[in-house]
């Protein structure tokens, strides 16, 4: 059976690395990082990748197997996810704020010793987390790419009082069924069902729940003038689980940011994505 939270990902003309980072007294994270062969490449700002809620790697490989030829990447697996390591046993919904997940970002890159020599890069939960420290002025970077960002975490309400009743894993479990099947009905695109099908079912779900009742109280600052950060959004028409409006609505609050609209949401774990990239970051 694949191991989806732990081992090496070796990809060409590059070298892997694996460690967790201390965040806490109680939590460590999971980063893989990849320094290109060529040397000539490593004068070069890093790209710091923050995927979504539950994210797999394996969603974002064709991306990334693309990028490390380019400069290096860092890779964090935030908090929610199964390859984070508690040292305590229970947890609750302050375990997964995103004050908490901001300052694990922040703790990553002082391990790492970045300050603001790199260019940020996110999708969904990771954006909306980074969003919420840009405007808090807590991170600094060279751009902020955006897949998709949050504006809020919208659950029906069925999924919203059954998340916060003191259910068993048994009817988690349910709960994850039921759930993976809504999404496969409304999701259209096939690459975007197959990636939500595999980190559904991989999730750990005692952090799932904790983790859903803290960000189904979240949204978004009105006020996004504080980011200074460069910034652009890639947003699709035919994703649906992640409205295009919202991305609208926060590229007109942050000051200068840039709306980019790309096929489909797939399109935006692809190689072929490091073109719109590549022209953002001749803007700079």
């Amino acid at each position: 059976m694949t191991d989806y939270w732990e081992g090496l990902e070796e990809l060409p003309d590059s070298k892997c690395s694996e460690e967790w980072v201390r965040v806490s007294d109680t939590v460590s994270l999971r980063v893989l990082s990849w320094t290109p062969n060529d040397e000539s490449l490593h004068q070069l700002e890093p790209v710091v990748m923050i995927p979504g809620w539950g994210s797999l790697f394996e969603g974002w490989k064709p991306l990334v197997k693309g990028w490390v030829t380019r400069r290096r990447v860092l890779y964090i697996e935030t908090r929610e996810k199964k390859s984070a390591r508690f040292q305590k046993k229970r947890l609750s919904a302050k375990d997964f704020s995103i004050e908490r997940f901001s300052k694990d970002i922040v703790e990553v890159l002082t391990h790492f010793n970045l300050t603001n020599e790199f260019h940020l890069f996110s999708s969904s939960l990771g954006s909306t987390l980074l969003i919420d420290s840009l405007q808090r002025q807590e991170i600094d970077a060279l751009s902020s790419l955006f897949v998709a960002p949050n504006e809020h975490f919208k659950l029906p309400l069925w999924s919203r009082i059954i998340i916060k009743l003191p259910l068993p894993i048994l009817v988690l479990k349910f709960m994850r069924s039921i759930t993976l099947k809504a999404i496969e009905k409304k999701v259209k695109e096939e690459g975007q069902r197959i990636r939500y099908r595999r980190a559904l079912m991989e999730q750990d779900l005692v952090r799932w729940r904790a983790s859903a009742r803290s960000l189904i109280a979240y949204s978004l600052p009105e006020d996004l003038s504080n980011i200074t950060v460069p910034c652009a959004i890639f947003a699709a028409q035919s994703d649906k689980l992640h409205a295009i409006g919202a991305a609208k609505s926060i590229t007109e609050r942050i000051p200068g940011a840039v709306m980019i609209e790309v096929p489909s949401n797939q399109y935006a774990h692809e190689a072929d994505l490091l073109v719109e990239v590549d022209a953002f970051y001749e803007t700079l």
